[in-house]
């Protein structure tokens, strides 16, 4: 059997320290950008409520505050709308990086214990070399399943969110629709 030298654990604490090091700037980027959009999304909602509630203020008409409802309920279900989609997105993108390590490090680990496989049967008489190989067999098995697992997870989500694109389009429309079929019944 192959043993490690302190310099091979050393090399690979090393590795691990990076890999988390990598992840941890990842997550803050991630922070920084969800702390960016909540900060932005209440900076324009304080604002157009200030400017919502002086129209309010100078209406004169219940017709009038009606209307000024019913143009507001739009942008504000826009804001919303595109305030999910930009969350989403730099979750994303988060997902993104951590599945990139994730699947470097896999494939490191994979290729380790291939090798690792690989020596000790290389290492070993001809009669032991049967079970060794059917273990490795069943570790490619396994790596097999994960993998297909791993691309059925990725298409799931991108049904998901292709989903979740469609239904907030459709959602935008109706609530346009509404505020049409309203603004023309208030005007009555």
């Amino acid at each position: 059997m192959t043993q490690w030298s302190p310099e091979q654990f050393s090399k690979v604490q090393m590795a691990g320290i990076e890999t988390l090091t990598g992840l941890i700037g990842k997550a803050f980027e991630c922070f920084e950008k969800l702390v960016e959009l909540n900060l932005q999304t209440m900076k324009t909602t304080l604002t157009e409520a200030q400017e919502g509630a002086k129209k309010a203020l100078s209406v004169k008409s219940p017709q009038e505050f009606v209307e000024l409802q019913m143009e507001s309920f739009q942008p504000t279900a826009d804001s919303a709308l595109a305030y999910r989609r930009q969350l989403l997105e730099i979750l994303a993108a988060t997902r993104a990086e951590f599945e990139k390590v994730a699947e470097v490090q896999y494939a490191a680990g994979k290729q380790g214990l291939n090798d690792f496989l690989e020596s000790v049967v290389n290492k070993t008489q001809a009669g032991p070399a049967a079970p060794l190989a059917a273990w490795q067999e069943a570790i490619n098995a396994t790596t097999t399943l994960y993998e297909s697992m791993q691309t059925t997870a990725k298409q799931a989500v991108q049904v998901a969110e292709s989903s979740f694109s469609t239904a907030a389009g459709a959602a935008s429309k109706g609530m346009q629709r509404r505020a049409a079929q309203a603004s023309q019944a208030a005007a009555k």
